[in-house]
Parts: structure tokens; C-alpha cells; sequence
């Protein structure tokens, strides 16, 4: 039986300042085979680079990002980094669709969530939506289509 920890504010900072302070996907490839994408913020330092590597049966092998990010799109972006390692791209885009309607508070699965479930309140400050979003909208578009480095 799976242990059910309550998500406190707490909890939810502790997570979000790990990712931050200790990102362990912020990194440029060193080998080729990454689709690639560029991503900024109008209203925030966000200026970030996401690659994944998918291998020939659409298995997410890798997911990288790099660049400069405020607290909330360098935790979240590297906690989608996590949640994509070893998925399909039908279970990647789930897990990405399901994050952006718990953004916009709309329902939600929860259980693909894992360690993004830290943003649930995001959306009571609708300017970090956007910080919260911009990796996990730029993994979206690598999903849908091919950018080779």
C-alpha cells in the first residue's frame, strides 16, 4: 500500500527549493540525437534551453535543460525532467496536460504528478503561472514536433 504523505505549504517550498538549489537535469548535451528548444520570459529572468532525447519507440531516454530561471521554472522545469525519463509520448504529453490543468485549476489527475503536485497553488499567483508552465510548455512542443539540434 502506497505511503500518503500531506502536501503542506511547507513540504511544497522544501520541494520547490531542492530543485532550485540542487537542479539535477540543468545541463547542455554533450552528445547529439536531442531535439532542442528555446524558451523566455517577457516578465521574469526565465531564459532557458530544454532538450530530449527520445529513442526509436518514442521512449523519453533524456531530458535536459539550461539557461537562467527563477526559483519556480528551474524547480519546475527539472521536476518535469524527472517525471519524463522512461515515458512514452502519449504518457509524457498526459503527465504535461495534467500539470497545466492543475495550473488553471481545472480537474486533475494527481497521481501522475509525484513532486509537481508542489505548484497546485500556483494559480493563487497567476504571474508565476507563466514561471511554473515555461519549461513544461516547451517539453510540449519538443513532444509534438522534431527540433534537432
Amino acid at each position: 500500500m502506497p505511503i500518503s504523505i500531506e502536501l503542506t505549504p511547507q513540504i511544497m517550498r522544501e520541494i520547490i527549493m531542492d530543485h532550485y538549489g540542487s537542479p539535477r537535469h540543468k545541463v547542455t548535451p554533450s552528445q547529439e540525437g536531442y531535439l532542442t528548444t528555446h524558451s523566455s520570459s517577457v516578465n521574469c529572468i526565465d531564459d532557458i534551453d530544454v532538450y530530449l532525447k527520445k529513442n526509436e519507440k518514442g521512449i523519453v531516454e533524456d531530458a535536459l535543460w539550461n539557461g537562467t530561471a527563477c526559483a519556480i521554472s528551474t524547480a519546475s522545469t527539472d521536476i518535469l525532467c524527472d517525471l519524463l525519463i522512461g515515458k512514452t509520448e502519449e504518457e509524457a504529453n498526459h503527465i504535461i496536460e495534467e500539470y497545466l490543468h492543475m495550473l488553471h485549476e481545472e480537474p486533475y489527475d494527481a497521481s501522475v504528478l509525484e513532486e509537481a503536485l508542489a505548484f497546485m497553488n500556483t494559480s493563487k499567483q497567476a504571474a508565476r503561472i507563466h514561471c511554473a508552465s515555461i519549461g513544461w510548455d516547451a517539453f510540449a512542443s519538443l513532444l509534438k514536433e522534431d527540433h534537432h539540434d
